[in-house]
């Protein structure tokens, strides 16, 4: 897999969060999770929620970033989002739909001065023109509980068709990697990210062999709770300029835990429209 560089937030803001979360986190085609060392081909499906959203250029769309669903609704022109996609190659996939957005949220304390340092409140929301009609392929993560910190080394893994290493080409299969967390302590050294990382960002990865990359800005880092199901703990936010990989510095997610009363606040005014 590939760890992000940066990116436009215009495309952080597309990939971010889907929107619910009831009968979530688990997928009929269980993950293998082996917790292997290097980034692999995922089982078919064994990621339901994860989003690819696509913008069109001339006559076809392409993938630009990942997404999570977490609702049968939340994820303009140009844009789409599509939904139980396992090959980027495959047209007309058996399982897969692309459904348009009808609206994006950005939180609004999201500070565009710093882009260039670091993404501050990198999160959003994107609600869906039609609702999405749950199978085998198209399911709901979990989103964890409010404030939740997981502690050093939780295996997690990201999943997404960024670049399979920094300037490297993008994969037709979608991608697993194991990205055990660093906590805060460690990922705040000023060897590591310092300063630029908060307590509402998570840390995972940083050996120099696995990271997200180009492309995966947006989507999840799936960690599995005690009673099975897979919460997104983190949504791709930002990785070293310096390329992918690369020592010290792993990638950086959104703590969607930090986020909780906000999308709350979010899909219950949405749901009011």
């Amino acid at each position: 897999m590939a760890p992000v560089t940066r990116v436009t937030m215009k495309l952080v803001i597309l990939a971010l969060l889907i929107a619910g979360a009831y009968g979530c986190g688990l997928p009929t085609f269980p993950p293998m999770v082996n917790r292997v060392v290097g980034g692999e081909d995922v089982r078919p499906h064994s990621w339901p929620w994860q989003a690819s959203l696509q913008y069109k250029t001339s006559s076809s769309y392409f993938h630009t970033c990942g997404g999570t669903l977490i609702s049968n609704q939340h994820f303009n022109y140009k844009t789409q989002v599509y939904l139980g996609k396992h090959s980027m190659n495959t047209p007309n996939e058996k399982g897969s739909i692309a459904i348009a957005p009808a609206k994006i949220i950005v939180h609004e304390l999201w500070d565009s001065a710093r882009i260039r340092l670091v993404s501050f409140n990198d999160i959003a929301l994107i609600k869906l023109q039609t609702p999405v009609q749950f199978s085998d392929t198209i399911k709901p993560a979990c989103l964890p509980k409010d404030g939740q910190v997981l502690p050093n080394a939780t295996p997690c893994y990201v999943t997404g068709w960024g670049r399979l290493w920094t300037g490297g080409p993008t994969p037709d299969i979608l991608q697993q990697a194991l990205l055990p967390v660093v906590d805060h302590q460690t990922c705040s050294q000023p060897d590591w990210w310092g300063s630029l990382v908060t307590g509402k960002m998570v840390c995972a990865g940083g050996d120099g062999l696995l990271s997200s990359c180009n492309g995966d800005s947006g989507g999840p880092l799936n960690c599995q709770s005690a009673n099975g199901s897979w919460d997104v703990q983190g949504v791709v936010s930002f990785g070293s300029s310096l390329g992918c990989n690369y020592p010290k510095k792993p990638s950086v997610f959104t703590r969607v835990a930090s986020y909780s009363s906000w999308i709350n606040k979010v899909m219950n005014n949405l749901c009011a429209f």
